[in-house]
């Protein structure tokens, strides 16, 4: 006997199913292709689209769940196509078992799409007329999980939309005054904007008369003010972006300084051999020689020795040549303590005193273990040395060299826009040492220096990058790259930088304007919602 709830084939019941079920898959299709939005393909106006498309669907959707489904398939596509690295670094450089990294790449995946999933099913259970969702709820929703993705579990920011924008996009000069998540919130509005224009489009039927359904969406006054001016609010949102990227925010201050960024390209299955430290330490003596410029930056762990392992000599020359270039030498090294605690550091020698930076957000299950009793046993399946590293302090400043004050940060570090403005306005500079050999030949050295570009448009400070296989280069302060080699090979890049005095809004700040503002918008999408029930 057939169940009188299965749905009959040919009936709506099993026709909406095959709908909802190709709405995931587009939704996934989606997230896909967005991942060819950011570096280094920089098609920044690809995830503008696709951002819209996934709006659209999510304001067809039967429901909140079904939202947030959907919000989940287009997380699991853009995360599982644009950090596939994951696997990469696990695999390849972390000997784990094939099977076992890819499923890892997979929950890991999986759990950060939770946050889009949940942005959808929150604009859902709010009320609130469908412009004022599409248009103020949704972006802010979408950009409140965003921030709240660069925090959680010790934060992965990486792929936040806001960055596909930068340097290119217009929508970029929101980043020296309401960071990157302001990028993400001025792209979706812009996306919400485009889908009520799109629905505005398609009201009236091929007859020229509208359905009831369409009717009843368009009565809410706040829905037609918005919808009749979507594209004139879009125009005012990109030419704002445009002016705010004309304007400079910080100033020159002092003399020019060269730099010799250098890049060892030390390959990282070979990097922690015994037999192949003498090799290394000679490679780095040659470049750093071969330099005459006043601050010399090495990549991260670039001597592959705790420091007090170093020979005194090797540090005695380092030092000499720096002093012989009245300047000073910054080396990424492990530093240990007696106490046996260690760090991922940078430390200077040269004409200035002997200072150092100890990296203070540290990578999970790179640098550290998270709930080790729980989690230990994933240490036996990686081949990771020094997972157990101690974190710097967060209020560390400045190092004095080179005549400029400079903000390092360690790989990973300059991913998170608020923990580089610590050290601001004070720096002159900004210094990011990188070994991103782990992702191998991948696109992660590409979106890492996205990240690097967004920080220096923040700041209105050069971003000098020095890493171990690329991407080594300089950035300017509008996040454009003036110098760089090319990856996978044995370089210097040279270039005379400045150093600037000053604060972008972002930098007084922080991530509090957009915050702010996200919750603004929310309000006010709640107060439209309860002015139309009100009116109904």
């Amino acid at each position: 006997m057939k169940d009188p709830g299965e749905a009959k084939p040919g009936s709506r019941t099993s026709f909406s199913f095959i709908i909802h079920r190709s709405s995931f898959i587009v939704a996934f299709v989606l997230g896909a292709v967005t991942a060819a939005g950011f570096a280094p393909f920089y098609l920044f106006p690809l995830p503008i689209v696709t951002l819209a498309a996934l709006f659209a669907l999510w304001h067809r959707a039967a429901g909140a769940r079904q939202t947030a489904l959907i919000g989940f398939a287009y997380g699991l596509g853009l995360f599982l196509f644009g950090v596939s690295w994951v696997y990469v670094s696990l695999h390849d450089f972390g000997a784990m078992p094939a099977p076992l990294a890819a499923l890892a790449t997979l929950l890991f995946c999986a759990l950060i799409a939770l946050l889009p999933a949940a942005a959808g099913y929150a604009s859902a259970k709010l009320k609130v007329p469908p412009a004022a969702k599409l248009g103020l709820l949704v972006p802010a929703l979408w950009t409140l999980t965003e921030w709240i993705r660069g925090w959680l579990f010790t934060g992965f920011p990486w792929l936040a939309v806001g960055y596909s924008q930068v340097p290119r996009s217009p929508l970029a000069g929101y980043a020296p005054v309401l960071g990157i998540y302001g990028v993400t919130l001025a792209t979706a509005v812009t996306a919400g904007l485009l889908v009520t224009l799109w629905l505005r489009w398609t009201t009236n039927d091929e007859r020229g008369t509208m359905n009831a359904e369409r009717k009843s969406v368009l009565a809410p006054s706040s829905w037609q003010f918005i919808v009749h001016r979507s594209s004139f609010i879009v125009l005012v949102i990109w030419l704002t972006g445009w002016v705010l990227s004309q304007i400079t925010w910080t100033e020159a201050v002092g003399a020019p300084v060269t730099v010799s960024l250098l890049q060892g390209n030390v390959a990282q299955d070979l990097k922690w051999r015994e037999d192949r430290v003498r090799p290394t330490l000679d490679a780095y003596r040659k470049l750093v020689e071969s330099s005459r410029s006043r601050l010399i930056i090495l990549p991260e762990t670039a001597l592959p020795l705790f420091l007090d392992q170093v020979p005194q000599d090797y540090l005695s020359m380092l030092a000499a040549r720096a002093r012989r270039n009245d300047g000073d030498i910054l080396v990424g090294v492990p530093e240990r303590l007696p106490s046996g605690d260690y760090f991922n550091s940078v430390v200077s020698y040269g004409s200035a005193p002997i200072q150092s930076y100890r990296k203070s957000h540290l990578v999970p299950f790179g640098e550290f273990i998270p709930l080790r009793p729980v989690l230990g046993w994933i240490v036996s399946v990686l081949a990771i040395p020094l997972q157990d590293f101690s974190r710097g302090a967060d209020d560390q400043r400045p190092l004095a060299v080179a005549g400029q004050r400079v903000a390092v940060n360690i790989c990973y570090e300059d991913a998170f826009g608020e923990a580089i403005i610590r050290q601001l306005p004070e720096a002159t500079l900004l210094v990011n040492v990188s070994n991103v050999a782990w992702f191998g030949r991948s696109i992660a050295p590409q979106q890492h220096l996205q990240i690097s570009q967004a920080r220096a448009l923040e700041t209105g400070r050069y971003m000098l990058r020095a890493t171990n296989t690329g991407v080594t280069a300089a950035i300017n302060p509008r996040g454009e790259v003036v110098a760089n080699a090319p990856e996978f090979t044995a370089a210097t890049v040279t270039h005379s930088v400045q150093g600037y005095s000053g604060s972008t809004p972002y930098v007084r700040w922080g991530n509090y304007a957009v915050l702010v503002l996200c919750l603004t918008l929310i309000a006010i999408a709640r107060w439209t919602g309860s002015r139309s029930a009100r009116s109904a």
